[in-house]
């Protein structure tokens, strides 16, 4: 197959949008849930095979892993961003040499963060207020996942690459495989030779690794202009800066929203284990739920990217669109359904009735109110798409962060409430609702590559 006509397929820039923008998110979507799976299967398997301990245990755990991984998750989008653009103008040197500066990016962050990550595991465990009789399963836990976090860094970073260009497919078939990898050791580690907690964590690591090894492997013999060649890795032209001055926002965004729920986190783990058992159960039902959005968002970033680069800003206004009006169809079938059948699904994880209570009441205060996150979500990431990170940082910070964090600290004045921690939720999502309905409708945020200050196309 030829490079153009390989760039066909790939590209956003033509064709039916609605029909673009599905076909995109659907292996997303796919490849999401699989990537929650690695999560949702340790919960699982250690629920039921260790204990609710160490269910809350993993949860608290995964709440910091979030927040120091969000980061570089955002550096991804810096140079999504910059790809996507590159990729839409046609301008293949520029895809090569952004593809081959994030790799660089990535092992130098991947490094820091896994050596980082093992050192000040302890110390994050004790600022989040992490019970005592959880303690030690849950530096356990953090420590060895942070060891082997460094395959995590490079995979998302190159699933980033292969995105940005417009396929989604491939990914997804390397994260198949290392899932159903970690479903295997988990049932090793966890349930054969009772390795607890940390054998869960070898079980992600490994698998976390073998997802690298595919998704590089494939870049390097794919026959296209994002080919990764090993000894070209490193930093080109101004493009490290150009793909930080972009990502850094996006990561700033990620660190600090995931900080907020580090202090929903610390107000849960008040409520003792249990409570603590029933949010990380829910927390990993809810990530399911929530990825076609998130999907649906990253896919509008690829969209309006891709646009960007070749100069259609009228194609961007109707795919936001449609984006924003195919996730809230989702959301509110999804929202719905969960009421109903999430009673049962949170059986899969334990069957502690105290646990089942609190999970459900969780349930009944945050799902009628998702389709206000595909509003959110999906403009935040068309107007990230077109280079204006900084303002989808700042509507994602008042939101989801500010007005998170002042909503706990006026409520834990009036009264030690589960209701008013948890719809903390639910009062943030219709705020950012709100914020990006009114961005996207009177703010001048569409600006001609010729005339915007990213000089990369």
């Amino acid at each position: 197959m030829k490079e153009h006509e390989k760039r066909d397929n790939t590209l956003m820039t033509s064709g039916t949008i609605w029909k673009q923008i599905l076909f995109f998110a659907i292996p997303l979507i796919l490849g999401n849930l699989f990537q929650q799976l690695y999560s949702m299967v340790d919960a699982i398997i250690v629920g039921n095979f260790v204990g609710p301990n160490a269910l809350a245990a993993v949860g608290s755990s995964m709440t910091l892993i979030n927040l120091i991984i969000g980061f570089f998750i955002g550096a991804a989008a810096g140079s999504g961003v910059v790809t996507s653009q590159f990729y839409g103008a046609g301008n293949d040197e520029g895809v090569r040499k952004a593809v081959h500066t994030t790799l660089a990016i990535s092992i130098i962050g991947g490094i820091i963060l896994s050596v980082a990550g093992v050192l000040i595991a302890p110390w994050l465990l004790r600022v989040i207020n992490t019970p005592d009789e959880v303690y030690d399963q849950a530096k356990n836990y953090l420590q060895i996942f942070f060891a082997g976090i460094f395959f995590s860094i490079i995979y998302n970073m190159s699933a980033g690459i292969l995105n940005a260009v417009g396929n989604s497919r491939k990914s997804l078939h390397f994260l198949i495989i290392a899932t159903l990898s970690n479903i295997v050791l988990d049932l090793v580690f966890v349930a054969l030779l009772k390795t607890g907690v940390g054998g869960a964590a070898v079980a992600t690591d490994i698998s976390q690794g073998i997802s690298c090894f595919f998704i590089l492997r494939y870049m390097r013999k794919v026959d296209a202009s994002y080919r990764v060649t090993l000894k070209d890795i490193r930093f080109y032209d101004n493009l490290a800066g150009k793909i930080i001055k972009i990502g850094l926002p996006t990561g700033i965004q990620n660190i600090v929203i995931s900080l907020s729920n580090v202090v929903v986190q610390a107000g849960i783990n008040g409520f003792g284990a249990s409570v603590m058992a029933s949010f990380a159960a829910l927390g990993n039902i809810d990530g399911f739920i929530i990825l076609p959005i998130l999907s649906m968002s990253m896919a509008a970033t690829t969209f309006s990217g891709q646009n960007y680069g070749a100069g259609q800003m009228d194609r961007i206004k109707k795919g936001t669109k449609t984006s924003i009006l195919m996730a809230c169809g989702y959301a509110i079938v999804a929202g719905c359904v969960m009421l109903i059948v999430g009673p049962f699904i949170i059986r899969i994880f334990t069957q502690d009735q105290t646990v089942i209570h609190y999970a459900v009441f969780m349930m009944r205060i945050m799902y009628p109110f998702y389709w206000l996150l595909g509003i959110f979500h999906v403009a935040v990431g068309t107007i990230r798409g077109v280079g204006k990170t900084f303002q989808a940082m700042v509507m994602s910070l008042v939101a989801l962060c500010a007005a998170r964090i002042l909503w706990i600290w006026i409520t834990s004045k009036i009264a030690h409430s589960l209701l008013l921690l948890i719809a903390c939720y639910p009062v943030t999502w219709i705020l950012g609702a709100v914020i990006a309905f009114v961005y996207i409708k009177w703010a001048k945020w569409l600006v001609p590559p010729e005339a915007h200050e990213l000089d990369c196309l």
